[in-house]
């Protein structure tokens, strides 16, 4: 019994040396620059320089948009469309679905449909789809899309204005917040 628990340690001994001089664990680097003890300022500063855990190296694939809150176009389409209800929205696919809406009629309704092709305040980034439902008596609907371009115009220059607003506010709100950077050694 005591041969083979020191058989395995021998074997377990010799292969960490082995595993250390491959490469594969690597020796700490001493000489650099001293840590930072504090973990959460650590992790803050790598933040702050873009560091982060990788698993792949991926290469970007096209048509990978993100539309997050602070896009100006997806706030001022949510904003032209906020007295409907939403059916299905996908950030990450550029889309927003309502419910059908109706305001007095109830056997008349629509549907609007709007897809994001860019993240960039132009006209052929967006596209918007209207679709109109009516009902008879028995609950018989009929549902056809409405090829209005009057229409789809309207909703389309409202939110690129609103789109366009927001972004002008954005960028002065950035160039506002900006922190000036000073440079060791200047006389300013």
């Amino acid at each position: 019994m005591k041969l083979a628990q020191f058989s395995n340690l021998f074997i377990l001994i010799i292969l960490s040396v082995f595993l250390t001089n491959c490469g594969i664990i690597k020796k700490p680097n001493l000489s650099g620059p001293v840590l930072e003890p504090d973990g959460k300022k650590r992790a803050r500063k790598n933040v702050e320089e873009g560091r982060g855990l990788i698993f792949s190296k991926k290469k970007k694939q096209g048509g990978d948009f993100l539309f997050a809150s602070s896009n100006p176009l997806w706030r001022a389409s949510l904003d032209t469309i906020d007295f409907m209800s939403l059916s299905s929205v996908d950030y990450a696919g550029g889309l927003i679905i309502t419910d059908w809406y109706s305001e007095n009629d109830a056997s008349e309704s629509i549907k609007i449909t709007i897809k994001f092709y860019s993240n960039e305040i132009r006209a052929d980034g967006i596209d918007i789809d209207i679709r109109k439902k009516n009902c008879d008596q028995y609950n018989k609907c009929i549902i056809k899309k409405i090829n209005d371009n009057d229409l789809n115009n309207q909703i389309k220059n409202k939110i690129l204005t609103k789109a366009a607003k927001y972004s002008k506010d954005l960028k002065e709100l950035d160039k506002k917040n900006r922190v000036e950077k000073k440079y060791p050694g200047s006389n300013e």
